[in-house]
């Protein structure tokens, strides 16, 4: 039997879940305790108090009942307030981050994400190790985004031009999807990756070959790594389909029609596009697309410049 699964809510796999799941339950069952009183209370006054001749006069209106106005405010106000600080408690925990724990820069831009490490290791799926609290810098580069990762029990707003903050201790290794739960455009529902658990030792290895992807390969081939990781194929395709960008296939040395005229797609124009984007806008696109300048080194760019030739 797996342990994980349960039955309201997602796989378990952080600490969170024995402050979340317990809550989460006895909120569910007070609810439903008192909605089932409710509908049986209504049931049974309907029947009782129900006219049941033309002529039948009213019975005496009962001013007030002290006993049971004291109770119909006390027993809520009590309930209530047990679980405001029941809350609390677990917010302040999940949002105050334990001494220790590794930071991973989480940057958002329609339609994709990217998580950026201290060691200049940057990647389109947030890798992290098993056991160790992980807090999250998190920001957006165009619209309101939301991180929220079902199996761990966390969600926090990413907003433009600030930073929040969130954390999380993973208990077990594997792929747990993260969503965008905010509406951010055409392409919301693209808006999907990843956090990788692994243990402590693939974690050194893994960070050890990500802090330089290039290395030991071609420009090219290192442009098409940064195709995935930077967040190109969300809105570029690379077999020909339209999307929400112009497809990389086949574009370099062609001629294309923008709102300043016809245009020749050479290394300069696909620079000004990845730093400039709105300079010089496709024909029957949109000007959605962010800039990457500071985002892009130049050796990026370069590497990225020398995939699209490639793709004929």
């Amino acid at each position: 039997m797996d342990n994980s699964k349960t039955f309201w809510l997602p796989e378990k796999a952080s600490t969170f879940v024995d402050i979340v799941d317990p809550a989460f339950d006895l909120f569910l069952w007070i609810s439903i305790f008192f909605f089932g009183l409710i509908i049986i209370l209504v049931t049974v006054f309907t029947v009782k108090y129900l006219r049941r001749r033309p002529n039948q006069l009213a019975t005496a209106q009962i001013t007030h009942n002290l006993t049971l106005e004291l109770g119909w405010t006390i027993i809520p106000l009590i309930i209530v307030m047990g679980l405001f600080f029941l809350g609390m408690k677990g917010f302040l925990h999940m949002r105050v981050a334990p001494s220790g724990y590794m930071q991973v820069n989480v940057k958002a831009q329609k339609w994709s994400w990217s998580f950026e490490y201290p060691s200049g290791a940057v990647n389109d799926t947030l890798v992290v190790p098993v056991n160790t609290p992980v807090k999250l810098a998190m920001t957006s580069r165009d619209v309101l985004h939301s991180f929220y990762i079902a199996a761990f029990r966390t969600k926090a707003d990413v907003v433009p031009n600030r930073w929040h903050a969130l954390w999380f201790q993973a208990t077990r290794t594997g792929i747990f999807p993260v969503q965008c739960t905010q509406y951010c455009g055409t392409n919301h529902s693209y808006m999907l990756t990843a956090v990788k658990v692994v243990e402590p030792e693939a974690y050194q290895e893994w960070l050890a070959t990500a802090s330089d992807p290039g290395k030991g390969k071609t420009p090219a081939e290192f442009g098409a790594i940064l195709y995935q990781k930077r967040g190109c194929n969300a809105c570029h395709t690379i077999d020909g389909s339209k999307a929400v960008g112009p497809s990389w296939k086949g574009i370099f040395g062609k001629q294309e029609t923008t709102n300043v005229g016809m245009v020749s797609v050479d290394e300069a124009y696909l620079h000004e596009s990845m730093m400039t984007p709105t300079a010089k806008v496709v024909t029957g696109f949109q000007p959605v697309m962010p800039t990457f300048q500071g985002v892009l080194s130049d050796r990026e760019v370069a590497a990225l410049v020398e995939f699209i030739k490639t793709l004929k």
